[in-house]
């Protein structure tokens, strides 16, 4: 079997799916659109479009290679990327994935959004052999708004890198007392004031705990003067910007992690890391990977956009009781169990093929590729 995955460049938050298609004795090529952004490398991002020889770069003169495979591959999945490297196969009918967050992040002039429908709609919506995969829990509502992949949609996400820990009860014990994270860029969408300023009211109640937040961007002076005003210097720690595995170093020794984003974020890979490493989660409900990853109550807790009090009560309830390590613990493994590349691949072959012979989804009800 011939799959193709389009993309701009290839990123760990995809790499072990790529390994996993080859694990399964898949013909794989990514195709890169565009070289890793320079901001990346700076960040200590590998330029996994270089080190990977299943990895074809476009941008380097492949073009005629890339459409060709596209043309022939039994399968291809098309995420950040032009449709020309579609275009014939749709006309053939040939089975095709259109991987997306959601469309609507930002609330639209009214009056464009019947345009953007139909644009969309001519776009995605009269293919057959054409279907959704959903990263995130809102991707499939925002499509139907435009009457495209409607019945089409099949839950997926970003599937970065599953820690299988030798003990989970080991790691659970290792965990820093009261320790809460937040890492991101710091930028306004992301709201880390919000982490900031729930440090603030468990200070004012009495609390013990400790705020670290890993990340810089334009709101760092902003959060820097949030928290000398409120006296938090020795509750809350700006620790900067760091690799991927550094944060999940930090991950790996905090109790909770806060994810404060709002409706911008499409999905969020940061929760299947801080889920993975046994966190007990507390997350906005307009995150797009929150309305798949977490059952509230059950492996983390989710609050209303952006409401504080909704907010604090979630971390005051972790801080107060063990709940915490049971979380924690329901967190790691729905990630290794149901959220883990391996998972994912097993489940969209199988999809792949129940499409090719006239099912909808056959028997995955759970997970990747369920219906959205």
């Amino acid at each position: 079997m011939k799959v193709v995955f389009i993309s701009n460049y290839l990123n760990h938050h995809q790499l072990p799916v790529c390994k996993e298609f080859i694990a399964n004795s898949v013909d794989f090529t990514f195709i890169a659109t565009t070289p890793v952004p320079k901001v990346r490398i700076d960040f200590g991002y590998q330029d996994m479009n270089k080190e990977y020889d299943f990895v074809l770069p476009v941008y380097e003169g492949n073009m005629d290679k890339a459409i060709k495979l596209c043309s022939d591959a039994d399968i291809v999945i098309v995420g950040h990327a032009p449709y020309m490297f579609i275009k014939e196969r749709l006309k053939q009918k040939k089975l095709t994935f259109c991987y997306s967050e959601r469309i609507y992040k930002q609330k639209r002039r009214y009056l464009l959004l019947p345009l953007y429908a139909i644009k969309q709609f001519f776009k995605n919506g009269i293919h057959r052999n054409f279907y959704l995969l959903c990263a995130g829990s809102y991707a499939y509502s925002d499509f139907a708004k435009t009457l495209a992949f409607i019945g089409k949609g099949y839950k997926w996400g970003y599937f970065p890198e599953v820690k299988e820990y030798e003990n989970i009860e080991t790691l659970i014990n290792g965990k820093e007392k009261n320790s809460i994270l937040w890492a991101g860029r710091l930028i306004s969408w992301k709201h880390p004031e919000l982490a900031i300023e729930t440090a603030s009211r468990l200070k004012q109640n009495g609390f013990d705990f400790h705020l670290k937040i890993i990340g810089n961007g334009p709101m760092e002076a902003k959060l820097r003067k949030m928290i000398k005003d409120y006296g938090l210097e020795e509750y809350v720690s700006l620790l900067g910007q760091m690799n991927p595995q550094e944060v999940r170093k930090y991950m790996e020794k905090s109790e909770i992690f806060l994810f404060t984003s709002d409706r911008n974020e499409g999905w969020g890979a940061v929760l299947n890391e801080a889920m993975n490493s046994g966190c007990a989660v507390v997350a906005g409900d307009k995150i797009g990977s929150v309305g798949f990853l977490i059952k509230n109550g059950q492996n983390g807790y989710v609050f209303k956009n952006q409401n504080k009090k909704s907010l604090y009560k979630n971390v005051e309830k972790l801080l107060v009781s063990e709940e915490k390590r049971i979380i924690g613990k329901n967190a790691y493994k729905t990630i290794l169990e149901e959220w883990s590349a391996k998972t994912a691949v097993k489940n969209f072959l199988i999809l792949s093929e129940n499409l090719q012979n006239g099912l909808k989804n056959g028997n995955i009800t759970e997970g990747p590729c369920s219906k959205a």
